[in-house]
């Protein structure tokens, strides 16, 4: 597998976990420097977000993806990814957004993690 094709599933293992509430697999996708920036422009770090995943703050039903672009130079990455999720988040009520995470990635020891994601609307 190439790293184009590493990345890409590394994305969908992140959005299986993050449906799955599976807390080892979030850790293991996710650089201990992982920072999310939500589309109100709050951050959480790796931990925080984790904690919100497994408590029900972020709860994650399903994910479609309908693009992905992937531009690597050497051990990092810069991947976005457009998808139909369905999540309910902060207390509020079900709803599918077309979300574009920006995700930035490293390769250390011949592994990709994520290091930050951003999150918007397409």
């Amino acid at each position: 597998m190439n790293d184009r094709e590493q990345i890409i599933k590394l994305y969908h293992e992140m959005y299986a976990a993050m449906t799955a509430k599976n807390e080892a697999e979030l850790n293991r996708v996710h650089d201990d420097s992982f920072v999310l920036v939500h589309m109100t422009g709050m951050r959480q770090g790796k931990q925080e977000y984790i904690c919100a995943v497994m408590n029900g703050t972020l709860n994650y039903y399903s994910e479609e993806t309908e693009n992905i672009d992937v531009d690597i130079d050497g051990d990092r990455a810069v991947m976005t990814g457009n998808s139909r999720v369905s999540a309910a988040v902060f207390g509020g009520g079900r709803h599918t957004w077309r979300l574009a995470l920006r995700l930035e990635a490293k390769k250390s020891n011949g592994k990709w993690k994520f290091t930050k994601a951003e999150a918007s609307v397409w």
